[in-house]
């Protein structure tokens, strides 16, 4: 007997917003939506496909009425694939992100971002394909 890590769930004040955010930050589409949630994903689960192996999980963003009040405990990590990490900040920042200090000093190889309703995340290093000559 076994599971399958299938969603990870975010609560928040808006879901439609946040779901918005993160599917122009990971490039997912909405796949589920009632009264206060609405799921994203890379790709529309099937029971099939999750029995047969782990696939990526979707992210549920759960309207609650509280607010967060402390360091998220678990947190997102994401790579740009298509430009520098620096150029990644940038858009992220566009999208309505901001930067945060949560104590991991300077010259660090990551940068550490909120969402628009204050999640904490990191922007890794880049994983897109430098040419040399």
């Amino acid at each position: 007997m076994t599971s399958r890590f299938t969603e990870l769930a975010v609560d928040c004040h808006d879901p439609e917003r946040l779901a918005a955010f993160w599917c122009a930050v990971l490039d997912f589409k909405v796949i589920d939506r009632n009264e206060g949630k609405v799921e994203i994903g890379s790709w529309e689960p099937t029971i099939e496909e999750v029995r047969a192996r782990q696939m990526p999980p979707t992210l549920v963003f759960i309207q609650v009425p509280e607010g967060k009040t402390v360091k998220n405990r678990l947190h997102l990590d994401i790579s740009p694939i298509d430009g520098s990490t620096d150029d990644e900040v940038t858009r992220l920042l566009g999208l309505g992100a901001t930067k945060r200090d949560v104590g991991q000093g300077p010259d660090r190889s990551w940068v550490v971002m909120a969402d628009p309703e204050g999640n904490e995340f990191c922007v890794l290093r880049t994983l897109a394909v430098t040419r040399h000559g």
